[in-house]
This record gives structure tokens, C-alpha cells and sequence, in this order.
């Protein structure tokens, strides 16, 4: 299975969301991600970009 580290940067902060993330779901001005034991978290902001070789989605605020 794929799985992501999910990082949201804000200016020169750069935070880790959730590690073991399975899916990204958009939605407007917002992204959910979900864990691989079902959690998830909502966060505001915009897919930058998706990694699988470093394993890395990066969301910008």
C-alpha cells in the first residue's frame, strides 16, 4: 500500500498534518485526509503537490 506524510506549509512554517494518510479528499477551499486506522483531519488550503518517490503530499495554506 501507498502511503503519504501530509504536510501543511504556511509562509516558512512547515507542519506535519498526518503521517500514514491513504486518501486526500478536496473540497472547495479545504482538504480531509484520512489515516490508515480510519482517522482524519480537516484542513484549509490547496493540494501543491503529491510525491510518491520522497512519499510526501504537500498542501499550501
Amino acid at each position: 500500500m501507498c502511503e503519504l506524510k501530509v504536510i501543511l506549509v504556511d509562509g516558512e512554517n512547515r507542519d506535519v498534518v498526518m503521517e500514514s494518510v491513504t486518501r486526500l479528499v478536496v473540497e472547495g477551499d479545504s482538504v480531509t485526509v484520512y489515516g490508515i486506522f480510519g482517522e482524519s483531519e480537516t484542513v484549509k488550503g490547496s493540494v501543491k503537490e503529491i510525491n510518491f518517490g520522497t512519499g510526501e503530499a504537500t498542501l499550501h495554506k
